[in-house]
């Protein structure tokens, strides 16, 4: 009876070890991401066609199962433009969560579960990414998007 005992809480602790093991990676790669950011800097293109630091303030999450979300706040509501053909911000507010994928060394997907601008919900979004330090470079991989944001780790 004990050896019973003992081999079905070795099979739970097993299989409890090996779940754990796919949620802390969810996609090759993945591990650099996880963990809180804050925004050091986000520059989007001015009237002038040259990208323009602006002030704002932010927070990323990325998780090990494979989730993030983000939020970016401007100080000024009039001062928000668009960096490209999609909207992200809605009275100078940025907030969306979804799933994330690591494509490769340079690239991964953000899949909008949820967001403040609906018409963003459902779709994939490609970004390019680069860590350099305790810091994280992302940018838009649509040629027709020219904005770039720097996070730093907390």
């Amino acid at each position: 009876m004990k050896r019973q005992v003992a081999a079905s809480l070795v099979s739970v602790l097993l299989g409890l070890g090996a779940a754990a093991g796919v949620a802390q990676s969810p996609n090759a790669g993945s591990s650099q991401f996880v963990g809180a950011w804050r925004l050091a800097w986000l520059e989007q293109p001015g009237a002038d066609g040259k990208l323009h630091r602006i002030e704002c303030c932010g927070l990323l999450v990325y998780t090990s199962d494979g989730h993030m979300s983000v939020q970016v706040m401007e100080p000024e509501t009039q001062s928000q433009s668009a960096a490209g053909p999609q909207q992200y911000s809605q009275g100078g507010y940025e907030a969306s969560y979804g799933t994330y994928k690591v494509e490769d060394a340079h690239t991964f997907t953000f899949h909008v579960e949820g967001a403040l601008v609906r018409s963003l919900i459902g779709k994939d979004l490609p970004r390019a990414y680069e860590f350099s330090g305790k810091q994280l470079l992302v940018k838009s991989t649509r040629a027709d998007e020219h904005w770039r944001v720097c996070w730093e780790r907390y």
